[in-house]
């Protein structure tokens, strides 16, 4: 073992890979479900996707015609979002951002926040967040956004354990349910160039939130609201919320 890294900010470890090692989550099937959303919303030409992390959906709605800011918390996630939308050919501004603190420098038609970000939101700051957000839209935006389900949370990451080793990198994280959030400790070994590996240890929190808390936030900022599960069909572990501003 080459070097051990203590416990740090979520993403300081995983920012960097974090696209790759969540290539089965469905990306191109999942960004199509969202363009087909916003284009049935408005006729739209600017958005910022926060929460972004290494900017796939970034980048399939910069190639869909649109022109993109993305926005993350992690300089990490940033830094790799950068590489890729360069290797791509993609033309979106990255800017590092926390959702509860969005500043985009003018109003945009639309803002997403895919793949759990709200999750990563305490509860004492999303009003302030939807607050943000909908004073980011011009009037007539729409915001799209996922959460990961009470159920999920609760039954299926909630006090369990993951793992997996693809040879060039392997995790393992653990999880603690609470009554509000679970915490989760995910320990990352990297292989070097030696063939030796660093090992690097990160902590996340996502909180637990019921639909109906979620719509009350959103229609207190002034949103209106509707709901459907993942992909338009189930919302057993994912719950998405289609937001206009009016």
């Amino acid at each position: 073992m080459s070097e051990v890294k203590a416990y740090s900010g979520a993403y300081a470890a995983l920012g960097g890979i974090f696209e790759y090692l969540n290539d089965d989550c469905g990306y191109e099937q999942w960004s199509q479900y969202l363009i087909k959303k916003l284009r049935g919303l408005g006729n739209f030409k600017c958005g910022a996707d926060v929460g972004c992390g290494n900017g796939y959906f970034t980048r399939a709605f910069y190639k869909a015609g649109y022109e993109m800011k993305g926005v993350d918390v992690s300089a990490e996630m940033l830094s790799k979002a950068v590489e890729l939308a360069a290797k791509e050919g993609v033309r979106a501004e990255f800017l590092q951002g926390d959702i509860a603190k969005l500043k985009l420098n003018g109003k945009t038609d639309f803002i997403t926040a895919v793949n759990d970000c709200i999750n990563y939101v305490a509860p004492q700051k999303t009003d302030l967040a939807f607050k943000r957000v909908y004073d980011a839209l011009k009037k007539g935006g729409a915001f799209i956004f996922d959460i990961s389900s009470e159920y999920k949370l609760k039954h299926i990451l909630g006090d369990n354990l993951f793992a997996e080793d693809r040879g060039d990198v392997a995790y393992m994280w653990f999880n603690k349910l609470f009554e509000d959030r679970v915490e989760m400790d995910i320990t990352l070994f990297t292989k070097c160039s030696d063939g030796s590996y660093t090992r690097a240890d990160e902590r996340h929190t996502q909180y637990i939130y019921s639909e109906n808390q979620i719509v009350e936030k959103l229609e207190n900022a002034g949103f209106k609201v509707e709901t459907e599960g993942h992909l338009g069909v189930d919302k057993t572990q994912r719950i998405n919320f289609i937001c206009k501003k009016f």
